[in-house]
């Protein structure tokens, strides 16, 4: 094994558990535990029902596709790979279909899982998976009743200069657009 790599027993001790909330996308638990140090203190956990999946479509001229919207938590406006929920008892890989073909009317034939990413792993569980996407076919949109999203078609090039500048700063996103950076050399 790796040096400074190797795997550790978990060192916090759990007494008590108690569910603070629960909606029909996370779950929201208060641990009463002893920490590494031997500390007594309160621990919250957002449990997520589904799994984070993102997908970057790519054309043969290497242009992909970012979808543009405001995001409630953050009060903010987002540029991002096109991405959603998969159920965690289906296929990843369905998820990832039926996502790219919601936001951007995009089908694929040929995909790719990038990475997988723990979105947030101090206070949740949240697993996020990405996929490139490629010989693509153009179909209609099928948005959610809480998507209002624009489409911008751009070379990847300039997502990846977006990145660096900063202007897309989803975890998923980002996470995403370096992997298959790396994996394109660029």
């Amino acid at each position: 094994m790796n040096e400074g790599l190797e795997l550790h027993e978990n060192s916090w001790i759990t007494h008590a558990t108690r569910e603070i909330y629960d909606n029909p996308w996370i779950r929201l638990t208060e641990h009463d535990v002893t920490n590494p140090g031997g500390g007594k203190s309160l621990y919250g956990k957002v449990h997520f029902k589904a799994f984070a999946i993102g997908i970057i479509p790519m054309d043969e001229n290497n242009n992909t596709w970012l979808v543009g919207q405001h995001r409630y938590p953050l009060n903010e406006y987002s540029w991002e790979i096109p991405m959603g929920g998969g159920a965690l008892d289906l296929p990843r890989l369905d998820s990832a279909k039926r996502e790219l073909k919601e936001e951007t009317g995009l089908s694929a034939a040929y995909w790719i899982e990038l990475c997988k990413i723990h979105l947030s792993n101090s206070v949740s569980d949240e697993v996020g998976y990405a996929y490139l996407a490629q010989d693509l076919i153009q179909g209609e949109t099928e948005f959610e009743e809480t998507e209002k999203l624009d489409i911008r078609k751009i070379s990847f090039q300039e997502v990846l200069k977006m990145t660096e500048k900063g202007e897309i700063t989803d975890s998923l996103s980002v996470a995403a657009i370096y992997r298959l950076a790396r994996i394109l050399n660029l």
